[in-house]
């Protein structure tokens, strides 16, 4: 494969453009998680699991970048409010499972409805072609860069 031409586009503008417009959907992003009383660990944990069901701790926190103190620390906030519980493997004793109540279930599925409400808005915008170029190009960006960095690799560009 050959590789592209050379830019008259500095990546560092590039980069700063991208900082920059990350830093205003950020600000809106999370006004909207912060209407609802979570914190940004505990929002993305119960988004995780409204998603793809009951996962082990370590595995929520590899998907969400959070230490393994930071995971634990998140699921006893979360436990104490009594939006998620805790179970044990049937095939591991090692590993325990987390899981949405009822009230968690209900909590996350109206503030993720109101957080996917605001992202439309931001994303407003773009047409479909635009936006589905823009998952591409930040997909190529992201995979290139983990492969510059390769012992950052927390980040998994999927």
């Amino acid at each position: 494969m050959s590789k592209p031409a050379a830019s008259t586009r500095p990546g560092v503008h590039v980069w700063l453009i991208l900082m920059k417009a990350y830093a205003a959907i950020e600000v809106v992003a999370a006004k909207s998680i912060a209407d609802s009383n979570l914190g940004s660990s505990d929002f993305q944990i119960l988004e995780i699991l409204l998603h793809k069901g009951a996962l082990p701790v370590n595995t929520i926190g590899r998907k969400i970048m959070l230490t393994s103190g930071s995971i634990s620390t998140a699921v006893d906030r979360l436990e104490k409010r009594k939006l998620v519980r805790r179970d044990p493997s049937i095939d591991d004793a090692r590993v325990t499972y987390v899981s949405l109540t009822g009230p968690g279930h209900a909590l996350i599925q109206r503030v993720f409805s109101r957080h996917a409400q605001r992202m439309e808005e931001v994303f407003d915008p773009l047409s479909d072609e635009e936006r589905l170029l823009l998952e591409e190009l930040l997909k190529k960006v992201g995979k290139h860069a983990e492969s510059l960095a390769p012992s950052a690799g927390r980040i998994k560009i999927s």
